[in-house]
């Protein structure tokens, strides 16, 4: 890994602050990981030394606040109408979650969900990032839709676990970002081993000819850190949890790296 990364983006991509790749975690269904990868992806390429911030775009279930033992309000930029991003483990983090209740249903139609992730890009201060992590709601939705027209995404991390339930909601997910014009980085297998089986993500990866990135096991270590607010990658990092999120961490790191700057992605109906 290497703290110095160039931009995928386009001059002007109108994110607040300079971003220089955003790279969104996805998955055809809930219940998978997504989240956790998000989040220990965001702190691994921390932990090398990039500046990175994370987004928590699953506006319905916003538990990047919790994963990441981040709390308070964001706070206006003196003089500004800008917010402030909080931090947690070297990490920039703005979710929805820091401004609701505990508790708090969220019931947001498309438009607003739409203004809702254009404010957390636009009006957001990100300052200098390498890499801004999105941990989009699972599905194939208005979410994802909104997010690739608002900004070029330099690429998506899609996760799924190895059933074959899961493998059909991802393999959707895969042909929107196809249809976005989302490149994929490539594919996250969670929760390997004897309870829910192997291999699914080098079968996705295989049919749509992308990377397989990485399986995580099915880890103890995972729950307990996410629970107490500390990433597997800080709280257990030489277990194999934590040392499977280092190695996709990297991985992600080189394919950005072997991307050049890409169109504005748009939505062919």
């Amino acid at each position: 890994l290497t703290a110095k990364v160039k931009s995928s983006l386009p001059v002007g991509n109108e994110i607040g602050g300079d971003v220089r790749n955003v790279i969104a975690v996805t998955s055809g269904k809930g219940g998978v990981g997504k989240s956790t990868t998000a989040v220990n992806l965001a702190v691994a390429l921390a932990e090398s030394g990039a500046k990175v911030g994370i987004l928590d775009a699953d506006v319905y279930g916003p538990n990047v606040p919790v994963m990441m033992g981040c709390k308070g309000s964001p706070m206006r930029v003196p003089g500004s109408d800008k917010i402030m991003p909080l931090e947690a483990h070297g990490v920039k983090t703005m979710s929805v979650g820091f401004m609701v209740e505990d508790g708090q249903a969220i019931m947001w139609r498309g438009p607003m969900l739409h203004r809702a992730l254009e404010q957390f890009l636009k009006d957001v201060e990100w300052g200098e990032l390498d890499y801004l992590v999105v941990d989009m709601p699972p599905g194939t939705g208005d979410a994802q839709i909104s997010l690739a027209q608002l900004v070029p995404l330099t690429g998506a991390v899609v996760v799924t676990t190895p059933q074959e339930v899961s493998l059909t909601d991802v393999r959707r997910a895969m042909g929107m970002a196809e249809q976005v014009k989302c490149p994929v980085l490539g594919v996250v297998e969670n929760m390997t081993g004897d309870i829910f089986g192997h291999g699914g993500g080098e079968q996705i990866a295989t049919t749509f000819n992308v990377n397989l990135l990485g399986s995580i096991p099915l880890e103890a270590v995972a729950r307990v850190a996410g629970d107490s607010g500390i990433p597997v990658v800080l709280s257990h990092p030489e277990s194999e949890t934590g040392k499977a999120f280092f190695e996709i961490a990297g991985k992600v790191a080189a394919a950005v790296a072997t991307r050049q700057a890409t169109a504005l992605p748009t939505l062919e109906v």
